[in-house]
């Protein structure tokens, strides 16, 4: 195992830097950096995660693989012999990083939930419904909803981004737009929860992020992983209470028991929290795909 926490790469301007990528502009692509930082409740915490950023990059080659028929997506290259030449001084790269299209991103993350947890649950105890679609009564923490959900979410810069209605994000977007992001999503999640379920794995909820190249819209930047996913093991699963995860829940949980106040100073993670959730990170790896990480 080994961690990366920031890249510094002097031959290509840094486009952006977030709690776990760094892009860089090569011009008529970008080149896409998943570091092993973690974030947790919008802060990024001292510890790296070792591999973290690998198992991101090699579960969404995967996931984009798997999903290629139903729509296209912004990867060109994950080779790292194909990458431009400048960046074959950086070997840290291999594994972790893909050139990717430049994109015109829509600003609306796109949720789909096909479980009552985490923010969705909470809101759900107090209106009853979830972004503006009512649900059920009587119904308990981790229940499966009736049928998955879109949830969309605005993106924020700094802070938790904001549950919206569907009926808002059609004034963000239009109307076709927003119909067809929320059926991609319904349909993505549908196939990619199916295929998970068959390996023991439920995914309880994710979020996808799309855009727009030549005119097409197409799925970008990370897809159904542990950092933008509940993923609970199916043998372990019952309703009406939290989940075991194999996902950065099992940090946010860390984080609570200890009574953190969600303000600077983050606090470091002991190591066995470290390891452990690189544990779980590798192994959700491999149960999605069916491979080891390498």
């Amino acid at each position: 195992m080994n961690t990366v926490i920031e890249t510094s790469i002097s031959e290509y301007p840094l486009k952006g830097r977030g709690k776990v990528r760094d892009i860089y502009d090569l011009g008529d692509s970008l080149l896409f950096i998943a570091s092993d930082r973690i974030s947790a409740f919008d802060y990024v915490l001292p510890n790296p995660i070792p591999d973290k950023g690998k198992v991101l990059t090699q579960i969404s080659l995967f996931w984009f693989q798997y999903l290629k028929e139903v729509v296209e997506n912004h990867v060109i290259t994950a080779e790292f012999s194909s990458f431009p030449q400048p960046l074959h001084k950086y070997p840290e790269l291999q594994g972790r990083s893909m050139v990717v299209k430049k994109a015109r991103m829509f600003p609306v993350e796109c949720v789909a939930r096909g479980y009552l947890s985490g923010s969705g649950w909470k809101e759900y105890k107090e209106t009853g419904a979830v972004c503006g679609i009512s649900l059920p009564s009587g119904l308990r923490e981790s229940d499966p909803l009736p049928e998955p959900i879109f949830t969309p979410a605005t993106k924020a810069e700094t802070g938790h981004d904001i549950n919206i209605s569907f009926e808002q994000v059609i004034t963000i977007l239009d109307n076709p737009t927003a119909h067809a992001l929320r059926d991609l999503t319904l349909d993505i999640y549908k196939r990619a929860a199916n295929h998970a379920l068959q390996q023991g794995i439920i995914i309880a909820d994710t979020k996808f992020e799309f855009g727009v190249y030549e005119g097409k819209i197409i799925l970008c930047d990370e897809v159904l992983t542990p950092d933008s996913s509940r993923f609970w093991p199916k043998d372990d699963y019952q309703a009406g209470r939290s989940q075991k995860s194999l996902d950065k829940q099992y940090v946010r949980d860390y984080l609570e028991r200890i009574h953190w106040n969600k303000q600077p100073p983050c606090p470091e993670l002991p190591s066995e929290v470290v390891q452990e959730t690189s544990r779980k990170y590798r192994e959700i790896y491999s149960r999605i795909t069916g491979f080891e990480l390498a």
